[in-house]
């Protein structure tokens, strides 16, 4: 615990998308001679055929359901393992990256520091490089994200990721403009908006890292649409 809350200090001063299935049926020829239609004299004709009606296609909402489900795995089913844990992966970004919000909280709360003390070798060796984050933002962006040999899945929750570290800079540079107060109301609303900031990020990161294991697929707020309009 005591290395968790002295990474958030040392980081308190930075400032931080199956093509449509129409179905087609069989023309269906019913066995055995039939009398054609309209014949007078009883002469057996030839049988008649069942047509596909043109323009017959299956239901919208369905096919697109089916496209948006097969986009997902590299075989249009659902993520295997290997998707899910390196889908899961990047959303540790955005959570060591966050942890400088979470000084005030974790000395409030130093229960929930023991959440994260299964992270605690990860933490050391991240913060022990001075540019381990930009190291690790842009292998992230250049070896999964535009790598088209890993599925859509992982590459999604990767952006996803990303986007939610590059939100963190928003209040860095808020926080490089103001000088934090000492005291009073201000002091209170500074604390606030600190553990604010990282209970938002940690319920965020356990979301995508908990629906990755599961085989689903996290939705985040405020970076989810920029996700599906960036990912192939």
């Amino acid at each position: 615990m005591a290395s968790v809350l002295s990474a958030a200090n040392r980081m308190a001063a930075a400032p931080r998308a199956m093509a449509r299935r129409t179905p087609t049926a069989a023309a269906a020829a019913t066995a055995g001679p039939r009398t054609t239609v309209g014949s007078v004299s009883g002469l057996r004709g030839t049988p008649l055929q069942h047509r596909q009606p043109v323009g017959l296609a299956a239901p919208r909402g369905r096919a697109a359901g089916v496209a948006v489900h097969a986009s997902w795995g590299r075989g249009g089913g659902s993520p295997d393992i290997a998707d899910r844990v390196v889908g899961s992966l990047p959303y540790l970004v955005p959570l060591l990256d966050g942890l400088r919000y979470g000084k005030f909280f974790l000395v409030q709360f130093p229960q929930a520091a023991q959440l994260l003390l299964p992270l605690d070798p990860i933490i050391r060796l991240y913060f022990s490089f001075p540019l381990a984050g930009l190291i690790v933002f842009f292998a992230i962006y250049l070896g999964i994200i535009n790598n088209m040999s890993f599925s859509r899945y992982v590459r999604f929750n990767a952006m996803q990721a990303i986007l939610l570290d590059i939100i963190l800079i928003l209040p860095g540079l808020l926080e490089s403009v103001f000088r934090p107060p000492m005291g009073g109301p201000g002091l209170q609303l500074y604390i606030t908006c600190y553990n604010t900031i990282f209970l938002f990020l940690f319920a965020c990161v356990a979301y995508g890292v908990g629906s990755c294991l599961a085989g689903q697929t996290a939705r985040l707020p405020l970076v989810a649409d920029a996700a599906d309009a960036q990912v192939r």
